[in-house]
């Protein structure tokens, strides 16, 4: 029937080998339409099929994360294989025997003053025993303990180790979390963003990937281990060059909270990390009163009928909408506790939001912070923590800057101000909420859509609304959906 020979060519790629029409088969398995794709000057331009193809079928090259997807294709076709030792790099199907879950448990226990959830001891087990590993954990559930006791773990290995964030708050947060579990983190940690030293001799390295993404093949030559948090991001060519550079990088962990649910990511994710652990889910988290339990209140604005050419016009007409804005500046006012606002743009939705609420005449003792990706680390730390004394703040917010990645755990309620269908990015910023604080066991979120329907055509972010009922009802989340009449 035909044969493959797998080899690690490195811990990026498996050089596949053998008969040409196997590889061939394995290549269009491999291969993907992009999304979209008809849309990139690239395409239009010719230069580009709208194709993304994970296997080289002239070099036989594919990433190692996704060995059991091959065998599993030549194990369904009756195609035989046989794994070829790298002497340097040893076999492609390795696990590490020494681990057992009940060491894992002991170990975290150990390492740190915060006892482990059942769950979590599963997703460090199932990590360091396969020593590669796609890691999907909902905001909220604890990752930076996870990581913590991956990077612990290969530290005392005296393996040095790369942690690659998406932004410096969390460089900062991580750096800190480490700190809170009760390691001497500055004995071992380098925290690398603008303006800092790249070169150090620190065992661990926490950074943003815009800090390193460029620099030689040789500055990653002494990583065994690489730790992606948030690595939905990592399809980004960038992300993808900087795993490419660890070529000798062993032990390979993403973290992520969701995926966009489309199969070329996940698989894109898995090639560069390993394959994926769906650790818990949040509805699971709530049942076990791990984080706050959520209610979802969708506010339907019916407009006038309304027909747009394309979707900026209609987004340009929603965000500049007196009504609306102030509708959410009311809605924002008459709720108690922290509240979070989310939107997606700054100078043409975010500071009017901001000035509308700022300058309010009811606005009281109340304390309105406004955060953007122009506002530096510090003072995005400042707010942080600021906000967590408070009690009844109002924050405006970029989708950017706060769906990922920043920590308040007293924060009540959140307010959609912005439409969006994107599944990541919702499901991150309702976890900027769900983290329980003192005296918090509720939240609630406000999901702002709009219902401008011509005739029976909906209109563009309407179906953006249909997007996030649909994961609404994925996750199990309780919602409703009222009607709001709003007047030109």
């Amino acid at each position: 029937m035909g044969h493959v020979n797998i080899q690690k060519k490195n811990e990026v790629y498996l050089q596949l080998s053998g008969d040409t029409h196997i590889l061939y088969e394995l290549a269009d398995k491999f291969t993907f339409d992009v999304p979209g794709a008809q849309f990139s000057p690239a395409y239009k331009k010719k230069f580009w099929d709208g194709k993304i193809r994970l296997m080289n079928v002239q070099n036989g090259e594919i990433y190692v994360g996704l060995l059991d997807k091959v065998t599993t294709f030549l194990d369904n076709h009756e195609y035989s294989y046989n794994f070829i030792d790298n002497k340097h790099y040893g076999t492609p199907l390795e696990v590490n025997p020494m681990i057992s879950k009940e060491g894992v448990k002991d170990y975290m226990n150990a390492i740190s003053k915060y006892k482990p959830r059942d769950y979590q001891i599963d997703g460090v087990y199932d990590a360091l025993k396969h020593n590669r590993k796609l890691l999907i954990s909902p905001t909220a559930s604890g990752k930076s303990l996870m990581i913590y006791s991956i990077v612990r773990y290969y530290v005392e290995r005296k393996q040095n180790t790369l942690i690659v964030v998406p932004t410096t708050s969390l460089v900062e947060q991580m750096y800190k979390d480490f700190a809170d579990y009760g390691w001497d983190v500055g004995s071992f940690c380098h925290k690398i963003y603008a303006g800092r030293e790249r070169e150090t001799n620190s065992q661990v390295i926490i950074t943003t990937w815009q800090s390193i993404y460029k620099l030689p093949r040789k500055y990653f030559e002494r990583f065994s281990v690489v730790v992606g948090d948030e690595a939905h991001q990592f399809k980004s060519k960038s992300l993808i060059s900087i795993m490419s550079k660890l070529a000798d990088a062993k032990y390979r962990f993403g973290f992520t909270g969701t995926l966009d649910g489309s199969q070329t990511h996940k698989w894109v994710l898995e090639g560069l990390f390993g394959p994926s652990y769906k650790i818990i889910k949040t509805n699971e988290l709530m049942k076990k009163g791990h984080v706050a339990t959520l209610d979802i209140n969708v506010l339907l604005l019916k407009h006038p009928p309304n027909k747009f050419e394309n979707f900026e016009e209609e987004v340009q007409y929603i965000i500049n909408h007196n009504r609306r804005n102030n509708f959410i500046k009311n809605l924002a006012l008459d709720l108690k506790g922290n509240t979070l606002i989310l939107f997606a743009r700054v100078e043409k939705h975010g500071e009017p939001l901001y000035n509308l609420i700022n300058n309010s005449n009811i606005i009281e003792n109340r304390r309105v912070f406004f955060v953007h990706g122009g506002i530096d680390t510090e003072d995005r730390e400042e707010i942080r923590d600021i906000t967590e004394k408070e009690r009844n703040a109002i924050i405006v917010a970029s989708y950017g800057t706060f769906s990922t990645g920043i920590n308040i755990k007293n924060l009540h309620n959140v307010i959609f101000a912005s439409p969006s269908k994107s599944r990541i990015r919702n499901l991150q910023s309702i976890g900027r909420v769900l983290r329980k604080g003192d005296n918090k066991t509720k939240a609630t979120l406000y999901d702002i859509a709009d219902d401008i329907s011509y005739k029976s055509r909906k209109n563009y972010t309407l179906n953006h609304l249909i997007e996030r009922i649909k994961v609404y009802n994925e996750e199990n989340f309780n919602y409703d959906i009222v009607t709001v009449p709003l007047k030109n």
